[in-house]
């Protein structure tokens, strides 16, 4: 099983400074609010939150210490859980799978999570299989737990709206002796399974959450055969890996988990809609082959390579728009490499595809478009780790939203622990072109800045598009950051800089076009820039490419 995180408790605190582009405030391409309109103010929350990281100073955090979020909206609020991590382990002691609320999806409060202890079910049904496995129990005090990837949604059962989750719990010791999973402890096997459980609130607020149990477990395709040849052996011997599940309500309302990570890829199990849990009867959690096993633990929708037993991929999350699932993916290590594809099917089960066509489902390698990518504008250290997202939509409207952890490089602002920095990031997605030729052939991409709720200053026109721009190829290159370079939009349509060739642009659609490539234009905030104020911003990327344009307007 893959070990996730290693955080440090760090000393000291540390404090630092932004710099920007002065000029910004006057450029009238960021806009200036309608007479009348009510003062809206830039949120002004730090990038580093070291400072304001210990327990006592939660109620500063906002978006300070999350991971692996997922987010439903319930009673009036967006409800956000995520995976036990924090800067400095401040979250140790104070529950499990912490949450954060918000009414504008910009400022969030802290809120409790469903438990303090780990459910008794977990250590009775570690022991019970390793039981029928011929495998001594482990003691329930020498159990390593580790919290990890909740996914919550509102649903609707004998007609009262409760918020569901399902959670991840996995067991760090080792199969064979059941020692803690140190190189030390190393015993020639694999480390023990994680679980999926599912508990239920009406009263998110209070944090007051009934556990509803067991729904499934790290499953292998390997029979007993639990031996591991040295620690880099990473041909592994679970087939699925019981973390990172997605829930979804199918357009014919049935209901599905997608879970998996590492390891051979994304298993889909169907669950009945009133209790949650699989139709099917799962069985032992292994099997002498992997067709036995797809059969009761579900089957495998996608893999990042088909003959690969550590695949580099992770954290699943699914929605439906418009007659096509879309299947969010997260590749490499979570701490900088990280970074988010997605691809499509008409159907729950696949198979996906890329925006190129190539089969994600039968693991036909690497997919685009890159939706997220470690990345630096100038004036900002950037961000790195930005991956294992949730996907939803804005109550009452169709605007669908992006939201992840994003972690700061290392030694950023002069903190030699700033890559344990993990600050919520939601941004807004556009539905982007995937060629010229394809108008209509939408594919999600993300802005290249945070959401921040800046007004409609009016129509974005041609004449505010003139002007200096810093201009991202986010392309893959893992661990490294994509870094910007500056793109002219001349006042007589070529480009120069970054891009040479012409511009053009549709004021109508918001479209505008940078050579043989479309991306989508709207209004942000620059977060970059002292002080953070309005600014225009694109996104899009084209089916030949194997990039994503992502830009920001500085002059």
């Amino acid at each position: 099983m893959k070990k996730r995180f290693v955080l440090i408790l760090m000393g000291g605190l540390i404090t630092f400074s932004l710099a920007g582009c002065k000029d910004d405030k006057d450029d009238p391409g960021k806009g200036k609010p309608h007479e009348g309109e009510s003062e809206w103010t830039a949120p002004d929350y730090a990038d580093d939150y070291s400072p304001i990281s210990s327990w006592t100073h939660r109620s500063k955090w906002n978006l300070a210490n999350v991971h692996d979020p997922s987010v439903a909206f319930y009673k009036g609020y967006y409800y956000m859980y995520a995976t036990d991590a924090s800067y400095g382990n401040e979250h140790e002691g104070h529950g499990h799978f912490q949450g954060k609320r918000s009414k504008d999806l910009v400022n969030w409060e802290w809120i409790g999570g469903p438990f303090y202890d780990p459910p008794t079910w977990v250590a009775d049904s570690l022991n019970a299989i390793r039981q029928r496995m011929d495998l001594d129990p482990i003691e329930k005090d020498k159990i390593n737990y580790g919290y990890w990837a909740p996914v919550v949604r509102r649903v609707n059962v004998g007609g009262e709206e409760r918020l569901r989750m399902y959670y991840c719990i996995i067991i760090d010791n080792y199969i064979k002796s059941g020692k803690a999973n140190t190189n030390a402890n190393f015993d020639g096997s694999w480390t023990e399974r994680a679980f999926i459980g599912m508990c239920e609130s009406t009263d998110p607020e209070g944090a007051v959450w009934v556990d509803k149990g067991y729904v499934t477990c790290s499953s292998s395709d390997r029979g007993l055969n639990y031996n591991r040849a040295s620690l880099n052996d990473w041909n592994g011997y679970f087939y699925y890996n019981a973390i990172d599940p997605t829930y979804i309500v199918s357009h014919d309302n049935k209901h599905y988990l997608i879970y998996g990570s590492w390891h051979s890829g994304f298993a889909l199990l169907e669950l009945d809609a009133q209790t949650g849990k699989p139709v099917k009867v799962q069985g032992e959690p292994y099997a002498e082959s992997a067709s036995e096993l797809e059969e009761r633990y579900g089957q495998r929708v996608g893999t990042r390579t088909l003959s690969s037993r550590w695949q580099a991929s992770e954290a699943p999350e699914v929605i439906y728009k418009d007659g096509y699932y879309y299947l969010f993916i997260a590749y490499d290590e979570l701490s900088v490499a990280y970074n988010t594809r997605v691809v499509r099917s008409q159907s729950i089960d696949g198979p996906y595809y890329d925006i190129t066509g190539r089969n994600f489902t039968n693991g036909e390698g690497d997919t685009y478009p890159i939706v997220t990518h470690p990345y630096r504008f100038k004036d900002h250290p950037g961000w790195v780790g930005i991956s294992h997202c949730c996907i939803f939509k804005k109550e009452g409207s169709d605007e669908w939203f992006y939201m992840s952890q994003g972690r700061l490089p290392a030694n950023a602002y002069g903190n030699p622990y700033s890559n344990a920095i993990m600050m919520g990031h939601v941004r807004r997605i556009v539905w982007c072109p995937a060629s010229l030729e394809e108008p209509d052939n939408l594919w999600p991409i993300v802005l290249p800045e945070r959401y921040a709720a800046v007004p409609d200053y009016g129509v974005i026109t041609k004449d505010t598009l003139v002007g200096r721009w810093e201009h991202i190829n986010l392309q893959y290159s893992p661990k490294n950051q994509n870094t910007s370079t500056i793109l002219n939009l001349n006042v007589d349509g070529t480009m120069s800089g970054a891009l040479s060739g012409t511009w053009s642009y549709d004021e109508n659609k918001k479209l505008l076009r940078l050579g043989d490539v479309m991306v989508c234009v709207e209004r942000e905030l620059d977060w970059e820039a002292n002080p953070r104020i309005p600014t225009i911003v694109y996104a899009g990327t084209g089916k030949n490419l194997n990039a994503t344009y992502w830009g920001k307007k500085v002059e």
